[in-house]
């Protein structure tokens, strides 16, 4: 199963510091989600989350995909990551929160 995740369904991305995995992140390109992004506690607030999360949605939306979604749990440092990140907050139930990333559309000037 997850051989299938991780081959034919989606890609991932790392960060390494030195030759150590500080963070990663994962997208399904079936659904169009993040289905993973983490970073180690004590790499956080160096712009890696904001890269593996750029990474993934940039791949899932070249791949035609007009939205991306995700959940998290509510009141976390997650959800207001990615509250700050601009994305559309929703709540889902008690306990989780969801978000959703809408393709801006492109304008070019002169046309």
């Amino acid at each position: 199963m997850y051989r299938d995740y991780l081959d034919l369904l989606g890609r991932g991305w790392v960060v390494e510091v030195d030759g150590k995995v500080v963070g990663f992140s994962y997208a399904d390109k079936t659904d169009a989600s993040i289905w993973a992004l983490f970073v180690a506690q004590d790499y956080e607030g160096r712009g890696i989350a904001k890269r593996l999360l750029n990474a993934a949605v940039d791949w899932l939306f070249a791949l035609g995909h007009e939205s991306v979604h995700l959940s998290t749990s509510k009141d976390t440092r997650a959800d207001k990551f990615y509250t700050s990140q601009g994305w559309t907050r929703s709540v889902l139930n008690d306990r989780d929160a969801g978000f959703r990333l809408t393709r801006k559309a492109t304008t070019f000037e002169g046309s």
